[in-house]
């Protein structure tokens, strides 16, 4: 019963018609990198690599090199993502590329009280497109393009939405203040209804500061997130305390949800090749959800 709820949460209006206010595509509200989802997914300032194509495309700005980011969301009630991102500079302007690939198995189909009549796979998938502009030394601005699709049955639709989002690092310290707008846009007809996508905004700032004797760099962020189409507010809060640049541990807390507000995780990096966890426990009897990824830059 909870993956039906499931798959219906996700799919939004795939079927039937949307009340005011609802939306689908919630896999869009996933996370991306397990670093960022670790620290209560505040990813609209603490995203200082490849991963700021899914929360704020202006922090691209802010990174350099070229960089790949392979990531496995083991996501509750048989909800698996495999999210790829890459970026590079062409012409002295960062750009980079992501896609979004989410399944839901083994959805049962009854037509009566009883053993299932046959099982499906609802099917999702974003490919992005993401550029970013340092206006100045201290201030960058950036905007997302994504291609969406939904599968569900034999039923299929397509979609365009957008992201903007600009930072602004406020000192030399390193106090940095970001927003984002995500996911504008809209989807074809599923059927005979479309798909409202869940657009957000997030407004977030992070410090960080070193101990230098101790080999010690510590991160914390606070985010606020609003629902542009629901009453959904969530504050999101992270931290990160990294030894010699080699062994993180992360932890975070979001508010505003029913089923989940702790999330945890650690990292371990080696030489331009870096490995993070990211682990989320569930109430309600959902389960609980693991996230890894493996980042590369050059």
């Amino acid at each position: 019963m909870n993956r039906l709820l499931l798959i219906f949460l996700i799919a939004g209006s795939a079927l039937h018609a949307q009340t005011a206010g609802n939306t689908g595509l919630a896999f869009l509200k996933y996370g991306f990198g397990a670093r960022n989802i670790a620290m209560g997914d505040a990813g609209s300032v603490i995203s200082n690599d490849v991963s700021a194509l899914f929360y704020n495309p202006a922090n691209l700005a802010f990174t350099q090199g070229t960089e790949f980011l392979f990531m496995h969301n083991e996501w509750i009630q048989d909800v698996r993502s495999e999210v790829f991102g890459a970026k590079t500079e062409i012409f002295g302007i960062p750009f980079a590329a992501g896609f979004n690939v989410t399944t839901v198995s083994d959805i049962p189909v009854r037509t009566k009280p009883g053993p299932a009549d046959a099982t499906f796979s609802a099917n999702y998938f974003f490919g992005s497109i993401s550029g970013a502009y340092a206006v100045s030394q201290n201030l960058s601005a950036g905007a997302t393009i994504k291609y969406l699709y939904e599968g569900l049955l034999d039923n299929e639709s397509t979609g365009i939405g957008f992201d903007l989002g600009a930072s602004y690092r406020l000192n030399e310290s390193g106090l940095t203040s970001a927003v984002s707008v995500k996911n504008l846009g809209s989807m074809n007809k599923l059927r005979n209804e479309e798909t409202k996508l869940p657009a957000e905004i997030r407004v977030g700032v992070f410090y960080p500061y070193t101990l230098p004797e101790m080999k010690i760099d510590v991160i914390t962020a606070a985010e606020y997130q609003k629902y542009i189409s629901t009453d959904d507010n969530h504050f999101n809060f992270g931290a990160e305390i990294k030894y010699n640049n080699l062994v993180a541990l992360r932890g975070g807390y979001q508010t505003g949800w029913i089923s989940r507000g702790l999330t945890a995780g650690f990292g371990l990096s080696w030489a331009d090749l870096s490995f993070d966890f990211a682990y989320l426990p569930f109430k309600l009897g959902l389960g609980n959800a693991s996230l890894f990824s493996l980042h590369y830059k050059f």
